[in-house]
């Protein structure tokens, strides 16, 4: 019981009861690894396997012979002479004597001539050249023409701007740091409560955890290993290729257009068009227009900004910069509120502490059991039959 705890009292007969389901409904059982069943070793059977089959005792052989070609036999032609025969078609066909027909072409009568040709075209005849006159230049001079007035380098800002003295900004002195003279109160609410009770630590109920394993060496030889033995494997063989042999003699390398390709000198042709007349005029380039003559540039003056007025006049004298709420605002000193939380000091007891439970007082250690299932023939079971799937069934003896 814990403390402060009242002490409650059972009934015996009833502690009794509770007592007997609890160790009928739970009782510890120890988890054994089922034992795995070793197949029976395969007897074959004495005597011999009839092969015979509805198909060999119905079916009936028949002797059969080859089924004889009805192709006729190839005859052989003796080559004795010479076979002169006349086909019918140049029997029916024979070629006639036909006579070449004469051209009704007209004879040519045009000769070309064998003189140089010298006769100029109606381009030549009518084309007179002159001579280029260059036009007159109206391109104004590039030349920049400087200003002897002298830079006048006054802008909107300089002109309009004001300059004000700026006053000393006011600067609230800093509050010094006072301690205050009480001591700090360290002391918490889980230190205040709780400062432990001196008592020792309960005993574990449990029996010792004993586990049943079986001595018997475990054999590393398995059905696989046994079946499956590593063979040698031989490296495969590897085919050798055959050493490359040129073929003897020179190649050719003369084709068909090299032997039967026959080179002829010819003469480039000239071309017909007339002699292009150059001239190199060394004369200045006139870029002078039209538009540069009739739109001549214009000296202007950039125009001043129009500023208003100012409606609102400037602030004078001292800024002062306190606030509504500074202005407004009244310290006031702070008091403490008063705790009303209650004393609670702990009750602190010469006696021992009392660490018994019911579980304590009521649980009885029992021996654990080997379960009989676990051997291969249990002591005190007479082994009965074997169902479908493997299991034993044992009875016991009385």
């Amino acid at each position: 019981l814990y403390q402060g705890e009242e002490k409650r009292e059972l009934n015996p007969d009833r502690l009794k009861q509770l007592t007997e389901l609890s160790r009928s409904d739970y009782r510890p059982y120890e988890i054994v690894k089922q034992p795995r069943q070793v197949p029976e070793e395969y007897k074959p059977k004495q005597g011999e396997i009839d092969l015979g089959t509805t198909y060999k005792r119905d079916f009936n052989s028949y002797k059969a012979q080859p089924v004889a070609i009805v192709r006729p036999l190839e005859r052989q032609q003796a080559k004795q002479g010479k076979l002169d025969t006349v086909p019918t078609y140049k029997d029916d066909y024979r070629a006639w004597d036909i006579q070449k027909t004469d051209l009704y072409k007209p004879e040519q009568t045009y000769h070309p001539p064998a003189v140089k040709f010298g006769n100029s075209t109606t381009f030549q005849d009518d084309y007179v050249p002159r001579e280029i006159q260059p036009r007159q230049s109206f391109k104004p001079s590039p030349v920049i023409k400087r200003s002897t007035v002298p830079f006048n380098g006054d802008t909107s800002h300089r002109l309009d701007y004001v300059p004000y003295q700026l006053e000393f900004k006011f600067s609230r002195p800093k509050e010094v740091y006072k301690p205050t003279a009480q001591p700090f109160e360290d002391l918490t609410t889980h230190r205040y409560d709780f400062q432990g009770l001196v008592g020792e630590s309960a005993k574990l109920c449990r029996p010792p955890y004993t586990r049943v394993t079986q001595n018997a060496h475990f054999e590393g030889s398995t059905e696989f290993r046994e079946s499956f033995q590593p063979w040698e494997i031989p490296p495969p063989a590897v085919k050798k290729t055959p050493e490359y042999v040129p073929p003897p003699g020179t190649m050719q390398l003369n084709s068909t257009s090299h032997l039967d390709y026959v080179p002829y000198q010819t003469k480039r042709v000239v071309p017909i068009r007339p002699v292009s007349q150059k001239r190199n005029n060394n004369f200045p380039f006139q870029g002078k227009s039209t538009t540069k003559e009739d739109f001549p540039a214009w000296e202007s003056c950039r125009q001043g900004l129009i500023k208003k007025q100012q409606q609102i006049p400037n602030p004078s004298g001292k800024f002062d910069g306190w606030t509504t709420f500074r202005s407004h605002y009244v310290p006031h000193e702070l008091n403490p509120t008063q705790s009303c939380k209650p004393v609670h000091a702990p009750v602190k007891s010469s006696a021992p502490f009392d660490d018994t439970t019911m579980y304590c007082l009521e649980y009885t250690p029992k021996k654990r059991e080997i379960c009989p299932a676990s051997f291969p023939s249990p002591p005190g079971y007479i082994f009965e039959n074997t169902n479908s799937r493997g299991h034993r069934f044992f009875r016991k003896i009385t």
